[in-house]
């Protein structure tokens, strides 16, 4: 029997099934691999400037819709509402970069020394790629991925999260309104072999996929099988390390603030926060008062997230670990779990190896900067990081070290639709977003006359 999951809306906050679709036949597969393909053939000879005008009206229409969008990611995934319009409107302004700084990003960059001729590396598109999205951002991940690669004339098959297939459809709707030519994105309600299937098939050019190490262990393996580009986003437990502070409670504050954004499911949330031994008391106590004072939290993503999070937190206060506030399972079907401060975690115990995806600030108390990087590397993930300390060039010489894909100093996150965003280790390879987000699926071709 088949454990795949059926297409459905289940609102996190009662567990009712809102809605349920049907997964995609076999011949919808087809239809679409067929449809991305003649697409293909038309819009990768379209020029930039006109793609361009196109992807702007993407941008408009994500913001123009933010609030419609808002709300459906909301009954879908439990994310806040003001946090998902936020969400909406600012793919709005991801691809409204890339319509804007595309075409230069795009040129022809001729090569320097040349005798004999001309040559230069063009980047060219490679044809339809598929797009393995997850729920916990059902329309920036989208955006991350779509954007760069119409600009460039890639088409686009999207296989979303199976949570979240209202978003799926919304974000097809904004492409076809804002004119993108029928097939060069094409969204499917497609089965884990369906998956398979698309990623083995010599029309699909690359995969890119943000979800669990797991999943991307077997599309990666599978895309290596049939030599096939890919892009990997995968999980993170990024070090937050405060080396001092003239406002410990600010800064707990911020460190609260960031860890239950998106009721902590993020990849490059902060989920290990590495304080100073001379400050980490008063921080401990600070977030222990947030948490304590919260009166409604926002619902996670589903009961079984909930479920998996109170296990493993509940392991690490079995074995030793303090539990200062929260870490309380709200009762079924519904999704709660109420934001939880934890300290005392070691290394026998499941928070310290596994990604904590949900609400829960695991503090470590530190005695030096050095015993702060070995911690903060001391993780199979390398996603983030951040270094805080009112001596910008300590925090500097600890976050040069960091072995994450994006270092960040005295913020929790360098964010913006010009950042690169991706990750080393078991946090996948590949980037995103930025000047780099288009140079992954694109034909470098060199190009020499002679003469």
């Amino acid at each position: 029997m088949s454990t795949q999951p059926t297409y459905r809306v289940t609102d996190p906050s009662t567990g009712e099934v809102v809605e349920s679709f049907e997964h995609a036949t076999d011949a919808d597969i087809e239809d679409a691999l067929t449809a991305a393909t003649a697409a293909y053939r038309g819009w990768k000879d379209v020029p930039i400037a006109e793609r361009a005008v196109t992807v702007q009206k993407v941008a408009d229409l994500f913001r123009e819709r933010a609030k419609e969008l808002g709300a459906i990611a909301t009954v879908e995934m439990g994310k806040p509402l003001a946090e998902a319009v936020g969400e909406a409107a600012f793919c709005g302004d991801i691809f409204e970069y890339f319509a804007t700084e595309g075409p230069g990003l795009a040129a022809d960059q001729p090569i320097k020394g040349i005798t004999g001729g001309t040559a230069i590396v063009q980047k060219l598109p490679i044809g339809p790629l598929l797009g393995i999205m997850p729920w916990n951002y059902p329309f920036y991940q989208i955006a991350r991925f779509a954007a760069p690669n119409l600009m460039l004339g890639n088409t686009i098959i999207l296989k979303h999260a199976e949570s979240v297939p209202r978003s799926a459809l919304a974000v097809a709707q904004i492409m076809a309104d804002a004119g993108v030519p029928e097939g060069a994105y094409v969204n499917v309600f497609a089965t884990f072999d369906q998956v398979s299937t698309m990623i083995a098939d010599r029309r699909v050019q690359g995969v890119s996929l943000t979800g669990s190490e797991r999943a991307g262990s077997v599309v990666a393996a599978q895309a290596g099988q049939h030599l096939k580009k890919c892009v990997l986003e995968l999980g993170g437990s990024d070090p937050y390390v405060i080396l001092d502070s003239d406002d410990i409670e600010a800064a707990a504050d911020l460190a609260w603030k960031t860890r239950i954004s998106n009721t902590g499911q993020a990849c490059n949330s902060n989920k290990r926060m590495i304080v100073m031994d001379d400050v980490f008391d008063r921080f401990v106590a600070r977030l222990t008062e947030k948490a304590s004072s919260l009166e409604s939290f926002s619902p996670m993503s589903s009961r079984a997230a909930a479920e998996n999070l109170a296990e493993q937190v509940q392991d690490a206060v079995d074995k030793g670990a303090t539990l200062h506030a929260g870490g309380v399972l709200g009762d079924g079907p519904a999704a709660f779990y109420s934001p939880a401060v934890l300290t005392g975690v070691t290394e026998n115990m499941r928070a310290y190896r596994e990604e904590l995806f949900g609400p829960v600030a695991v503090v470590y108390q530190v005695a030096s900067d050095d015993e702060a990087l070995t911690l903060a590397n001391d993780t199979d993930y390398g996603l983030g990081g951040a270094v805080f300390s009112t001596d910008t060039e300590r925090a500097q010489q600890v976050a040069r070290h960091l072995e994450v894909g994006m270092s960040n100093v005295n913020t929790p996150a360098g964010e913006g639709a010009e950042v690169p965003f991706g990750g080393v280790k078991r946090s996948g390879f590949g980037r995103e977003l930025g000047p780099l987000g288009m140079d992954e699926f694109v034909n470098k071709r060199m190009y020499y006359v002679a003469g």
